[in-house]
């Protein structure tokens, strides 16, 4: 007989239950929580030996409403919507150098023969910190990862949580189905795009194509699982083995559906063997030899993209110019920090005087490398981070003034800070379970330009830095709708009774 526990939200007292006794477990459940996560794939690859470490699990969750998650979700539509037709406007225009100049040599080639043909992104990620209101970091096209790793947290987490609380199987499935799948969305994305290139068709394999040692190759190993178990044979392909001139082979098999995760300026590294030939298939048309998604992109994930998306709420020739409609405005309006393009006198002076406010990020950049945020400029990290940009430490003021002068990677935005307080958590990685106290952002993936819209959630990450990414340190939250996380109260106290 299935259990079954109607209650649909939680309201504060419920949820301080829920923590409560979560807190009080995690000793008994910790330690399988965070092995059984790392044996499902949440580990992170080191890139000179291919070992792999576990990415830190919680066994407290992050609970909000499912309306709530929709509408995050839907305001990361609008967002990565607008942000490329921004991007699309700016290399169009006068002011194309303002992208063009971060971007290296084969992504500024490719971003000039394809930009204009980009209509679609199967999966963005938009990086979101949550306080008095849901306000954007930043807008994630390239390779918006974590898709298995949401899946793999949440679905652990109910799994070992359940059990150790007495749920039968069939009450957990259902927690896991309410609770929906990245994973199974991207799948539902990449053949939607797929159909909307060779209609009416399905992939025979899909390529999960990315180098070696990448840092989220068992997150890819796990995808490429999931997606043969619903009907799509996929298999982690790398440059190397690719050939084949009137279609993509790898290992004897061809591949229809090549998803892209790989950032295209590792194709101008000397040791990326077969770069030209994944140079040559994302610079074809119309998928003539596969279908490759998402296309090259870099060009939408430049913060200085995301600056002129925040210029555009005052700037109504811009918004008109790029195409922005109301509601991609007033998304943008209402989610978006005051963001400019770090440049000038004036905005020298405006930033310098008022360190607390502001935060400089590279234009161009990934992995939070080149993120500073001036509140945290006496901590032994931000002088560290100094060093390793500039090869000196720098104060706020001598950071600044070497940052607005700075042209690598098209220089630096200036981004009025998100206010947000760290939250505690039970940290569990290996035999450990830890109380710490997390900063913690909520990513919404979304899709642009399909017809066939699928059912996107968000994933969570925490960390002791301002600075959130999984890459360079922290742990992964399972992300529980209230209605799941309910039912899981339920079965709790059913157990204690």
């Amino acid at each position: 007989m299935c259990q079954v526990y109607g209650a649909m939200h939680l309201d504060p007292q419920e949820r301080e239950e829920l923590y409560h006794a979560l807190r009080r477990d995690a000793p008994r459940f910790g330690e399988a929580l965070a092995r059984a996560a790392a044996a499902r794939g949440l580990q992170v690859t080191s890139a000179t030996d291919g070992t792999a470490r576990a990415i830190p699990i919680t066994a407290t969750p992050v609970v909000v409403e499912p309306e709530e998650i929709a509408s995050r979700v839907e305001l990361a539509a609008l967002l990565s919507g607008a942000t490329l037709k921004m991007s699309r406007w700016v290399l169009g225009s006068s002011r194309r150098g303002l992208v063009l100049d971060g971007l290296s040599p084969m992504e500024r080639s490719l971003a000039s023969a394809t930009f204009e043909r980009l209509t679609t992104l199967a999966t963005t990620r938009v990086d979101f910190f949550v306080g008095q209101s849901v306000r954007a970091l930043e807008v994630n096209a390239t390779i918006p990862a974590m898709q298995g790793y949401s899946d793999i947290a949440a679905d652990t987490f109910l799994e070992v949580v359940g059990r150790a609380w007495g749920a039968h199987e069939p009450l957990i499935a259902s927690w896991k189905e309410k609770n929906g799948s990245n994973a199974r969305a991207l799948h539902r994305a990449l053949l939607a795009g797929y159909r909307q290139v060779r209609p009416h068709a399905t992939p025979r394999r899909i390529a999960l194509l990315c180098r070696r040692n990448d840092a989220q190759l068992t997150e890819q190993r796990y995808l490429a699982e999931r997606f043969t178990e619903w009907g799509s044979e996929a298999e982690v392909v790398y440059p190397d083995q690719l050939a084949g001139s009137d279609e993509v082979r790898a290992n004897g098999k061809v591949y229809d559906l090549v998803y892209r995760h790989l950032f295209v300026r590792r194709l101008e590294e000397p040791s990326m063997v077969g770069a030209e030939y994944v140079r040559q298939l994302l610079s074809e048309k119309n998928g003539t030899r596969a279908v490759v998604l998402n296309p090259p992109a870099s060009q939408v994930e430049v913060k200085a993209v995301f600056a002129l998306l925040s210029l555009a709420t005052s700037d109504a020739a811009l918004a008109k110019e790029a195409g922005l409609d109301d509601f991609e405005l007033a998304a943008i309006t209402r989610s978006v920090p005051w963001t400019r393009h770090f440049r000038g006198d004036a905005l020298l002076r405006q930033v310098s005087a008022e360190p607390d406010r502001y935060v400089l990020k590279r234009s161009w950049d990934y992995g939070g490398r080149a993120v500073f945020v001036g509140r945290t400029r006496a901590e032994p990290h931000f002088a560290d981070r100094t060093q390793a940009a500039y090869g000196a430490v720098l104060d706020w003021n001598a950071l600044c003034s070497r940052a607005v002068e700075d042209q690598r990677g098209g220089g630096f935005v200036v981004q009025e800070v998100v206010d947000t307080v760290p939250e505690e958590h039970v940290l569990c990685s290996d035999a450990t379970q830890v109380t710490t106290s997390l900063y913690v952002d909520f990513s919404a993936y979304a899709s642009v330009g399909l017809d066939d819209r699928p059912g996107w959630g968000g994933v969570c990450r925490g960390s002791v830095s301002h600075i959130v990414n999984i890459v360079g340190g922290g742990g992964v939250l399972p992300l529980v709708s209230a209605e799941v996380a309910s039912s899981l109260l339920m079965a709790h106290r059913a157990r204690v009774r």
